[in-house]
């Protein structure tokens, strides 16, 4: 079981919505936000353990908000989405600090795996 707050950051407003009621159903600790800004403030707010976070959306970069993220707290574990890309975005992610990455559409079985490993990372630091 996942016991991080789980942060879900994408433009993709019915994406991320529904990303987020379906780990509300698993237990977790979830909200989400549809903006790179909203998603720094709410990162102060509620101080997550893991950050969901889509690579491309409209008012910043993915890869500026996990700089950001990382800043505030480099203990925080970013899972990075994208639907636009490419292996290369995603290892480049990687370099600047993300857990990992998947591309869209979503796994959900494959996101929640990928997140427990990062729980549990997070726990042993």
């Amino acid at each position: 079981m996942i016991k991080s707050k789980v942060l879900i950051i994408d433009d993709e407003i019915e994406f991320a919505t529904t990303l987020c009621q379906r780990l509300k159903l698993r237990g977790m600790a979830a909200i989400d936000v549809h903006s790179g800004t909203e998603g720094l403030v709410s990162l102060v707010k509620m101080n997550p353990g893991i950050v969901i976070l889509d690579l491309k959306m409209p008012d910043m970069s993915g890869l500026d908000v996990l700089a950001k993220v990382k800043q505030h707290d480099p203990s925080i574990e970013v899972i990075m989405l994208t639907g636009h890309g490419s292996a290369e975005a995603g290892a480049e992610a990687k370099e600047k600090g993300a857990f990992d990455y998947i591309m869209k559409p979503v796994d959900l079985v494959k996101l929640v795996d990928k997140m427990e490993l990062a729980d549990e990372k997070r726990s042993k630091a």
